[in-house]
């Protein structure tokens, strides 16, 4: 049954992966392959037959559903463009997103009523919807009017009919069912159960309940990327087998057997169904779990294979489009390595570990070994630590996701007893929380492996070998002992990097993804850092690896977060002198975030101020851009915040470098007309390279040297090739961060001479 799952998830993946003719010849081999394996090896004749019926079977289905979608009026329409209006009922909660002209949200619904060029329909198309902020209070399940305009869903996205761009505010037409009124009232109650308690506790106890990680600090989650624990806060099978498992304890104490404990479990994946709401996540882990408890009941341990292939061809049935969805691979190949590595390494441990602790130990190693490829896949990183935090915070998940059920549903019916309860849960999830920080902080938690094909198929092949060899690695004291030591040191000395930093930089562009971060050597040790990237942990790992400990200046260019969200790790442990901002509070949030933790850390904070100067050690500063001006708030959408920008002039080890964090056009021309004849040596090119520029102006500063500060395959399009090709053509080094890594730039002490510049990490 192993091997039939396989196929269906090879089927579901040639439906949403492979070109149509592609499709056809595969279901073709579907059908000669079985009659050649059961001429030729008649004891495989049926394996191979199920195997094909299975690929079909999964394939047919994401045909079926994709030429349902793809035909109905609602696509039609979005071919077209049209602006429609109608009716639809929420599937999802909507979730807040960055929009360029206020806050807006995304769900998914499905439409009941369209209508558009002059005609009406009943229909039951799923949609994608993007909508203003003002629909983010519409509770899932309810029946609401609108009024948008429908484009047309990406090619990959079969199982959609169209995307809808509301503009209008949503009119209620009818409530959820009372089953969503009733998780949304339990969802509400355990939120209000931890309210009272600090973040990010209170956020996580949701999440852990019911995926519910709205206002979680992305620092945060990084420190769960980095250990290898981001599973917590997301719905998974292992949320469902401890509420079940508590669930089936309090029965059995009850005396409740047979029959009756099946149903009471059956009745318990359906509540927690509505309770995570009914997303793919939610019911992948459902029917999984319902596979586990059906297994449990009729017994036999050789059923393991067989229930995870039983899984993944019903869920691929259900929804096919769950084949090409990374929290499928990831469920699955997490439990592929528990049900088939698990037991060899535990067995290998227990020659020399008691009992118990070898299988604490393999469970997590097998799971995290199984997933190592797709997570370096999708973050580009490797984690070293992840075995040892999920040891270290598995006590504490269970008692912390059963205690935050219970405060919820306790709080329904006694408020004060929840919050009582809630406080239990968040102490719990604290624990968690520690372990993530502590583990984060250290000197190598997880390596940069890349994302390229070369990397991914060696790391394959390499988690392969270990997967096959690892039982005969940890097989006995010595060689687990060294093992052990090994990762230890790894972990907690940092590898050197040949010729990194480089002897006499003067200016970093660190490598922070889709974002800038900037560094001026000012002494040994110290820096002038202007902006900080959208990661905590990617900042904090440059100024590290630069050797900075002091800030003697830190340059907030604007509040968008790109270019501040990694403000808490370049604050981590660093002495700062004080911060200057934009005088443009936009966008608000981003702004108010930035005050509270500058705030929280005893750091004084002002507006950058217009045509001063500043020098510290090597480093002199002014300040070009925007004009003086008292604090103001802006429109609060982010609007305004780009031509905003603090620009800066250094001089730098007899380097002038220019500055520019994301000044638009508008603000470009206003330099160029204050500042006629500008002459830089270094440029940090506007707004990463966007295509829109003051060109003519850019050239004009003639500078030898231009950084561009991009995140690889950004969705922005990012780099422009029209600016790249006008710098070179005017004789400047384009360097990119996405392409080049981190980037640095050596003076002289010659401000007459041509910057030298290194690429690194």
């Amino acid at each position: 049954m192993g091997l039939v799952g396989v196929a269906a998830w090879a089927g579901g993946l040639a439906a949403g992966l492979l070109p149509g003719g592609w499709r056809l010849a595969v279901v073709g081999v579907c059908v000669v392959v079985p009659l050649l394996v059961a001429r030729r090896a008649p004891a495989w004749g049926a394996t191979a037959l199920a195997c094909g019926v299975a690929l079909v079977a999964v394939l047919g289905v994401a045909e079926l559903r994709a030429e349902r979608v793809g035909t109905d009026p609602t696509a039609a329409l979005a071919r077209e463009g049209a602006a429609v209006n109608g009716s639809l009922v929420l599937t999802s909660d909507p979730r807040p997103i960055a929009a360029a002209r206020g806050d807006a949200v995304v769900l998914h619904a499905q439409v009941r009523e369209l209508t558009g060029r002059g005609s009406t329909w009943r229909v039951r198309s799923p949609v994608l919807v993007v909508a203003p902020g003002s629909w983010a209070e519409v509770p899932l399940g309810a029946e609401v009017g609108f009024a948008g305009r429908l484009e047309e869903a990406e090619p990959g996205e079969r199982h959609l009919s169209a995307v809808l761009v509301a503009v209008a505010e949503p009119r209620h037409r009818a409530a959820p069912d009372p089953w969503w009124r009733a998780t949304a009232a339990l969802r509400a109650s355990l939120r209000e159960a931890v309210a009272h308690r600090p973040a990010p506790e209170r956020v996580l106890v949701p999440a852990l309940v019911a995926g519910d990680d709205a206002g979680l600090d992305p620092a945060v989650a990084e420190e769960f990327r980095a250990t290898g624990l981001t599973h917590l806060l997301a719905v998974s099978g292992t949320n469902l087998t401890l509420l079940l498992g508590a669930l089936l304890l309090t029965a059995r104490a009850l005396g409740v057997r047979g029959r009756a404990l099946l149903v009471l479990g059956l009745l318990g994946v359906l509540g927690f169904v509505l309770l995570a709401r009914t997303e793919p996540s939610v019911l992948r882990a459902a029917v999984m779990g319902v596979v586990g408890l059906l297994a449990l009941t009729r017994g036999g341990g050789g059923r393991a294979v067989r229930s995870l292939g039983v899984a993944v061809l019903v869920l691929l049935l259900l929804d096919p489009a769950l084949a090409v969805a990374p929290g499928f691979a990831l469920s699955v190949l997490a439990t592929a390595g528990i049900v088939l590595l698990a037991p060899r390494w535990r067995d290998a441990l227990a020659r020399w570990l008691p009992r118990w602790l070898a299988e604490a130990v393999a469970v997590p190693t097998a799971a995290q070994l199984a997933c190592t490829p797709v997570v370096a896949g999708l973050s580009g990183q490797v984690s070293l630590v992840a075995v040892a935090a999920n040891l270290l915070a598995a006590p504490a998940v269970g008692p912390a996701t059963v205690l935050g059920l219970l405060a919820g549903a306790l709080g329904l019916v006694w408020p004060w007893g929840g919050s009582r309860v809630g406080t239990l849960a968040t102490w719990c999830v604290g624990w968690i929380v520690e372990v993530a920080h502590r583990g984060a902080a250290l000197p190598t938690a997880a390596v940069d492996w890349g994302t390229s094909a070369g990397a991914l198929v060696a790391l394959a092949a390499m988690t392969l070998l270990l997967a096959w060899r690892g039982p005969w690695l940890v097989g006995s004291r010595a060689r687990g002992v060294l093992v052990c030591v090994v990762l230890v040191v790894a972990v907690l000395v940092r590898p050197p990097t040949p010729g990194w930093p480089p002897r006499g930089w003067s200016v970093v562009a660190c490598d922070v993804g889709q974002g800038d971060a900037l560094v001026l050597a000012t002494a040994p040790g110290r820096a002038v850092l202007v902006d900080v990237g959208p990661d905590p942990a990617a900042v904090d790992r440059c100024l590290d690896d630069l050797g900075v400990e002091t800030l003697d200046l830190l340059v907030l260019s604007h509040f968008h977060a790109d270019h501040v969200d990694g403000l808490r790790g370049a604050l981590e442990d660093r002495a700062v002198g004080e911060v200057w901002v934009s005088r443009v509070l936009d966008p608000a949030d981003g702004a108010r975030e930035v005050l509270a933790l500058a705030r929280e850390r005893g750091v004084p904070v002002r507006p950058a101020p217009y045509a001063a100067t500043w020098a510290s050690g090597d480093v002199h500063l002014q300040v070009l851009w925007p004009t003086a001006g008292e604090p103001v708030p802006g429109p609060g959408d982010g609007s305004a915040a780009n031509d905003a920008s603090v620009v800066l002039l250094a001089e730098v080890h007899g380097l002038r470098v220019l500055l520019t964090g994301d000044v638009e056009p508008p603000g470009q021309a206003a330099l160029a007309r204050t500042l006629p004849g500008l002459d830089v040596d270094v440029l940090k090119v506007p707004h990463h390279g966007s295509r829109y520029q003051d060109l003519d102006w850019l050239v004009s500063l003639r500078p030898e040297v231009a950084l561009l500060t991009v995140g690889e395959d950004n969705g922005y399009g990012h780099p422009s090739p029209d600016l790249v090709r006008t710098l070179e053509g005017a004789g400047t080094r384009v360097l990119r961060t996405d392409t080049d890594g981190a980037l640095a730039v050596l003076g002289d002490g010659d401000a007459a001479g041509a910057p030298a510049t290194l690429t690194a990490r």
